[in-house]
C-alpha cells in the first residue's frame, strides 16, 4: 500500500516536476554553461561556432573597464533598494496589519484598500508616481506634484525629484516610497491571514497581568508572527534584488532620468541589456553573480532563523 502511495504521489508531482525542469531547472543550468563561455553570441553559436571555456566573463566584471564600473553601479543601486526597501516595507506592513486586526467597523474595506495595490498594474502605478512628484522646473510641464505641493505648505522648496537635473538621492526616495508602498499589500495579507490564526490565550493571560500594548506586541505578537516575517524577509530580499519593472515605470526604458539614462539601473536591468546586445555569455555571467549573493543571504537568514524564528 505504502508503495502504491509513493506512485501515486510522484504521478502527482510529475508535471510540476515536468514543467521545472524545462522552465527552471535548464535554463539555471544553461546559464551557468554560458557565464563560462568566452565572448559567446548565439548567432555565431546557431552557426556552429565553438567557444573557449574560461571566466573571461567574470573577469570583465570587475576589472575596472567602464562597463565593469556600470555593473558596479547596478550593483550598489540595487543594494540601497534593497536595504531600504526590505525592512521598511516589513515593519510598515507589520504595524498596519496589527492595527486593522484591531479594528471592528470597516475592517473589510480598508482590507480591500489596502490590498488594490497588489492588482494594479505596475508601469501604470509608476507613471502615476512620477506626476506625484512632478517638479516645475525647467524641461518639465510647469505643473508642481503632490509631494512638492505638500512641501510647499511647510515652506520647503520643490525638489526636483526624477526631472532633468535631479540628484541621486532624490531619485532613490522616490523609489524607495514607491517599491516600498507596492509591497505593502501582499505583505499585509500574510500578517493579517496569520494574526487571525493566533491564539487568543496569550493575549488574554497578558491583560490579566496587565501588560501594555508594547509588551504584548513585543512580547507576544512578533515572536508568534517570527516564521511568517522569516518568510516576508527572505522573499523580500529576492524580490528586491530583482527589482526592475518599478524602475522602468517611474523612468521608461532609460532607467534614469533625461540627461543621465542608466543611473537608476539595476542588476537585472544591466542583465536585460546585454542580452539585448546579444552578449549572453556576460548577461549570464552577472545573473550568476546575482544569483550567488541571493543564496548567501538566504542561507544567513536560514542560520538566524534557527536561533530566532519559534514554529
Amino acid at each position: 500500500m505504502e508503495g502504491l502511495n509513493t506512485k501515486k504521489a510522484w504521478l502527482f508531482l510529475a508535471p510540476t516536476l515536468a514543467l521545472m525542469a524545462v522552465f527552471t531547472f535548464y535554463p539555471l543550468i544553461h546559464t551557468v554553461i554560458l557565464s563560462f563561455l568566452n565572448d559567446y553570441n548565439g548567432m555565431d553559436a546557431a552557426g556552429g561556432e565553438t567557444f573557449q571555456v574560461g571566466i573571461a566573463n567574470y573577469v570583465k566584471l570587475f576589472n575596472g573597464s567602464a562597463t565593469a564600473k556600470k555593473f558596479g553601479q547596478s550593483l550598489l543601486i540595487t543594494t540601497i533598494l534593497v536595504v531600504f526597501t526590505v525592512p521598511l516595507s516589513l515593519i510598515f506592513a507589520l504595524l498596519i496589519a496589527v492595527a486593522l486586526n484591531s479594528i471592528k467597523p470597516l475592517k473589510k474595506l480598508f482590507q480591500t484598500l489596502y490590498f488594490l495595490p497588489y492588482v494594479t498594474n505596475t508601469l501604470a502605478v509608476g507613471a502615476v508616481f512620477a506626476v506625484m512628484f512632478q517638479y516645475p522646473g525647467a524641461g518639465s510641464t510647469g505643473v508642481t506634484g503632490v509631494m512638492n505641493s505638500i512641501l510647499n505648505l511647510f515652506g520647503i522648496p520643490s525638489v526636483n525629484w526624477v526631472g532633468p537635473g535631479s540628484e541621486l538621492w532624490a531619485n532613490i526616495v522616490v523609489m524607495v516610497i514607491y517599491i516600498v508602498w507596492n509591497a505593502l499589500p501582499f505583505k499585509i495579507l500574510i500578517f493579517v491571514g496569520a494574526l487571525s490564526s493566533l491564539n487568543t490565550q496569550y493575549y488574554d493571560a497578558a491583560k490579566v497581568d496587565g501588560a501594555s500594548r508594547w509588551r504584548i506586541f513585543k512580547k507576544i505578537t512578533v515572536p508568534l508572527l517570527s516564521p511568517y516575517i522569516s518568510y516576508l524577509l527572505i522573499t523580500g530580499f529576492i524580490g528586491a534584488f530583482k527589482e526592475y519593472t518599478s524602475i522602468v515605470g517611474i523612468f521608461g526604458e532609460k532607467m534614469g532620468p533625461q540627461g543621465d539614462a542608466g543611473r537608476m539601473n539595476t542588476v537585472v536591468g544591466r542583465v536585460y541589456e546585454f542580452i539585448e546586445k546579444s552578449d549572453y555569455g556576460y548577461a549570464a555571467s552577472m545573473a550568476m553573480i546575482l544569483f550567488l549573493i541571493i543564496l548567501l543571504l538566504t542561507m544567513v537568514q536560514g542560520y538566524i532563523n534557527k536561533k530566532r524564528v519559534h514554529f
